[in-house]
């Protein structure tokens, strides 16, 4: 069956206008935003936060009292008529005492020298001999801050030359070989260390050995002079 011209047409301008009116509803329709994306997972690590470390605390005060034990090593200058006789001598001494406050203490000393009798005596009749001698006294403190501090002594106590007997007499010293009372005194300065039991020091100190004076023409005292560098530890 052919279909009419007009029912063609018709059929044609139809769809024509459906298609427009489509087209047209689509352009007024709102557009849809886009879904907004993911956000990141939050990190499950805290941020990082400095922590300041706890001050450090101060080092404990040094003991200042208690049983003290102190050595020193130095130099014995002999500065009477002894000096003739005999040379400046190594010096080795020892403390033990107890101080009963920081200003105060009590001490018992014990000491050894070594010389010889080189200055009045040829080579070939040289005696090399050692000089000992041990007492006590007191000691007072002045500290200047908590780790240092200065120190004054006194001491009596007594010296011999341990030689054989006769040894020095001929050489005017007789008195030397037994032994003789000595006193004298001590200044020094003390430095406390981090280790509250321990400190460093140094000193000088002088003495009148009576035993050493010279028996016949003597003319000066019997001084000694000692200087050393000193270690001591506080129980």
């Amino acid at each position: 069956m052919r279909r009419r011209p007009g029912i063609v047409t018709a059929s044609i301008v139809a769809a024509l206008l459906t298609h427009t009116l489509v087209a047209a509803a689509q352009a007024d329709a709102p557009v849809a935003a886009p879904a907004p994306a993911p956000s990141a997972a939050p990190s499950d690590v805290p941020p990082t936060v400095a922590v300041e470390a706890p001050p450090e605390a101060p080092p404990p005060p040094p003991r200042k009292k208690g049983v003290v034990i102190e050595s020193r090593v130095g130099a014995l200058l002999f500065l009477g008529d002894f000096r003739h006789l005999a040379p400046d001598a190594p010096w080795f001494h020892v403390d033990v005492g107890y101080e009963f406050a920081k200003w105060f203490g009590v001490f018992a000393y014990g000491e050894l020298t070594f010389t010889d009798t080189s200055g009045m005596e040829t080579a070939a009749n040289v005696i090399a001999f050692p000089i000992y001698g041990f007492g006590g006294g007191p000691r007072f403190t002045v500290h200047v801050t908590p780790r240092v501090a200065l120190f004054l002594e006194g001491d009596v106590g007594a010296m011999r030359a341990d030689v054989p007997q006769g040894a020095l007499a001929d050489l005017g010293f007789a008195n030397a070989e037994k032994l003789g009372i000595s006193f004298g005194g001590r200044l020094g300065v003390e430095w406390y260390q981090i280790d509250r039991h321990l400190a460093f020091g140094l000193d000088v100190g002088m003495r009148d050995a009576t035993g050493f004076a010279e028996q016949f023409i003597g003319s000066s005292p019997p001084l000694m002079l000692d200087a050393s560098a000193a270690i001591r530890y506080t129980f």
